[in-house]
């Protein structure tokens, strides 16, 4: 397997958690070892194996430097798939409509022949305990604000693949978000998003008691945070999912402006 996309993740990401997932698939690729495992080292690295020059854990010692658009989308991509396959495991079940969601992602971004390689992570993910804290930790420190607020968007795509999203979801979801450093205003407006009947003042993350210039300021204020361009460095399938959130929040600013005869 080629794992380019894998590769090309290890400039933005060195060391801790998801370091070590990295590390554990470079390892199983260079030399098709099976008996290397996802472990909780030092600094949550990996353990085990005769992949030489394993990863041994630890964070990010390097001086830092921008990350390049390709270091951002692929480190993007390994959050997604690590912090996707925990949502997938809370019920218990895994679904094709799940899986599909994460492989038209990947198909779109990374191309045809990047969709086994990411399934074959997703399978060895689904075998191992994922420390969510520990992932969410490093995704903090590395990924901007925006950039998690996408990745939040994603998940809870991925857990409404079904039509639906289980209690046992919901709950992980909101811890996820939590750790990602989202106040619950952003995780419940991102929600509501994906409701059958949304909730415009949810959308807005404020109360139906605001006033009309309070309406205003909390649109201009999402308008700023939800911006498609904020993202544009992960890709043209997340800009384009960006922009749908973006919609939303324009939706929920006219659909209150309408009911409230402002202009």
């Amino acid at each position: 397997m080629a794992f380019k996309w894998i590769l090309g993740a290890v400039g933005w990401v060195l060391g801790g958690y998801i370091g070590g997932i990295i590390g554990f698939f470079i390892g199983s690729a260079i030399d098709g070892s099976s008996n290397l495992r996802i472990g909780t080292g030092s600094g949550g690295g990996w353990t085990g194996g005769n992949s030489g020059g394993g990863y041994t854990g630890g964070g990010y010692t390097g001086s830092r430097r921008p990350y390049s658009q390709t270091e951002q989308r692929n480190s993007f991509l390994i959050s997604l798939l690590v912090l996707s396959t925990a949502v997938m495991k809370a019920d218990g079940k895994t679904l094709k409509s799940e899986l599909n969601y994460i492989k038209d992602f990947v198909r779109q971004n990374f191309g045809e022949d990047s969709v086994q390689d990411a399934l074959t992570v997703i399978k060895k993910l689904l075998q191992s305990n994922i420390d969510v804290y520990q992932a969410c930790s490093q995704i903090k420190q590395y990924m901007q604000i925006s950039q998690r607020l996408q990745l939040f968007h994603y998940l809870l795509g991925i857990a409404q693949a079904d039509g639906q999203v289980s209690p046992e979801e919901s709950s992980l979801l909101f811890t996820i978000g939590g750790y990602l450093g989202l106040n619950e205003k952003d995780i419940r407006s991102i929600m509501g998003m994906f409701e059958p009947e949304k909730d415009p003042y949810k959308i807005l993350e404020i109360d139906q008691s605001a006033t009309d210039e309070e309406v205003r300021k909390a649109y201009r204020r999402m308008a700023v945070k939800y911006h498609p361009d904020k993202v544009e460095s992960l890709g043209a399938d997340v800009k384009k999912a960006a922009e749908e959130k973006f919609k939303s929040v324009q939706s929920a600013y006219e659909q209150i402006k309408k009911e409230r005869g402002m202009k």
